[in-house]
């Protein structure tokens, strides 16, 4: 027996496949190669067309198929994991009205800062958790205001990852956890956020029925079926955006465990089990993959848009003809610190950190007689690092203080500095594992369908590949460092 899970990423569809017995993964592909196309009409605009998540899941599981002879009546159950944030449109036939407005598209930031004037910043922070901002609503809301013969004809929105149930199984639902991705889901009434609804002009019949994230949402019809080589009838039993997906993936469901990635851009993800909020809005805080009305488990995002990106920056144009690898072992020559070099790698656009303010990318310190390649390279390890624990100290002002970071063996958490250094400057020990959003939304479609009967069932095979103990008697180094990067915000 086996289960199925989906990513729908901007970037490409993966698809995995693990076995349902030992949770191990028998199979994994993702489509296209290159990055799926994305239209930027205007500055600041990201489209996407939904059909493409559609046929490039068809492509990356066939991939799976073809290299792992797999039954079709063999697989029990799929889960889907998503872009969070998206915003897609169809009429009363279920047909894609406009393209996706996907999650980096900005044309909407200036109709939430103004909802969020209107109705009173602490209305929307006490409700939401989070600004109006640039989430799906206020996306729907430009839709209504610039292009008003489309939004008549919408019958109903979802966000990516409802879209994708709907091609699977012809109906349309959502979670409440996707609601509050979208900024729909009022955490003090427990229901979809009227007082927003209102505001921007919107017909709560727009809203699809809500299911619970693990649950039967609905049966592979005889037509998809037939175009994905699977059997008619397989429930969808799970579906999450994938940043709390990926923190389900690690297994973060209780307060104060925290999961962490660090690709292009770097997340921070901790669970909280009180319904509480930045004041600033520096963090988002959603509703995790096991919120429910009586068991309150909420995900603290903070997102950072210039981490990861500022190693590759020097990869092209620093590195010369050393790879990643390379590049971590000439870092590993510089002490802690790297002689005082500091950079800040916030090179990547606004940051919500920073309450939407571009500070750019810095370097300080800079002496010739000093410094070398060595210590460029370890001083931006440290400071992707430093602006995880600024994120951090944000996140413990809210009740998150976690003694564990979990992270999948991959991207930044590959070099041993940067492992290192976040163990050293927060306390906790780091856990890498084997795993990603896909193989995550597969072990969730387990527990939705009952193969599984609890969390801890379904992680009984996730592999843990390294442990990473913070070193205490460098402690004090790691914290003269950090102040130092400090300094120079």
């Amino acid at each position: 027996m086996y289960l199925l899970g989906f990513d729908v990423g901007s970037s490409s569809v993966k698809a995995s496949i693990i076995d349902a017995k030992n949770g191990h993964t028998i199979g994994t592909a993702f489509s296209p190669k290159v990055e799926m196309p994305m239209t930027a009409v205007k500055s600041g605009w990201a489209e996407q067309e939904p059909q493409a998540w559609w046929d490039n899941a068809k492509i990356a599981l066939q991939e799976v198929l073809h290299s792992n002879p797999i039954k079709k009546d063999e697989i029990a159950a799929i889960g889907i994991s998503y872009q969070m944030h998206g915003l897609v449109c169809v009429d009363k036939d279920k047909k894609v009205l406009r393209p996706s407005i996907i999650w980096c598209d900005s044309r909407a930031v200036n109709i939430g800062e103004l909802a969020c004037r209107d109705i009173g910043e602490s209305t929307c922070l006490d409700h939401l958790l989070n600004s109006p901002g640039n989430f799906t609503a206020s996306k729907l809301k430009w839709v209504k205001e610039n292009e008003p013969k489309i939004f008549e004809k919408i019958d109903k929105i979802m966000l990516p990852g409802d879209w994708l149930a709907m091609k699977l199984t012809g109906e349309i639902c959502t979670t409440a956890s996707g609601l509050s991705e979208g900024m729909f889901w009022d955490f003090r009434s427990k229901k979809v956020a009227d007082f927003l609804m209102k505001h921007y002009g919107f017909s709560n019949s727009l809203i699809p029925n809500i299911v619970p994230t693990f649950s039967n949402q609905g049966q592979l019809t005889a037509s998809a079926a037939a175009e994905l080589g699977l059997k008619a009838g397989i429930p969808i039993s799970y579906r999450a955006g994938d940043q709390p997906n990926n923190a389900f993936s690690l297994n973060v469901l209780e307060p104060g465990e925290i999961a962490a990635t660090a690709g292009t851009s770097g997340v921070v993800y901790g669970v909280s089990g009180d319904v509480r909020y930045d004041t600033h809005s520096r963090v988002n805080t959603f509703a995790h993959v096991n919120y429910t009305s009586e068991n309150t488990r909420l995900g603290v995002l903070l997102c950072v848009n210039g981490t990861g990106i500022l190693n590759s920056w020097l990869k092209k144009n620093i590195a010369g003809t050393l790879g990643y690898a390379e590049m971590n072992s000439v870092a590993a020559k510089a002490p802690i610190g790297a002689d005082g070099l500091v950079m800040l790698p916030f090179g990547n656009g606004a940051e919500r950190l920073f309450e939407g303010n571009d500070v750019g990318a810095q370097m300080h310190n800079l002496n010739f007689n000093i410094h070398n390649q060595s210590h460029i390279f370890r001083a931006a390890q440290e400071g992707i690092v430093f602006s995880f624990k600024y994120g951090m100290d944000i996140m413990s002002d809210i009740g998150i203080n976690p003694s564990v970071i979990r992270a999948g063996k991959a991207n930044m958490f590959l070099s041993p500095i940067f492992r290192e250094t976040l163990a050293g400057v927060t306390g906790a020990t780091i856990e890498l594992y084997n795993t990603d959003g896909a193989q995550g939304a597969a072990r969730g479609a387990g527990i939705g369908c009952g193969i599984y009967a609890s969390a801890k069932e379904a992680f009984a095979g996730l592999q843990k590949l390294e442990t990473i103990e913070p070193d205490k008697s460098k402690a004090a180094q790691y914290e003269a460092a950090y102040k130092s990067w400090e300094s120079k915000l």
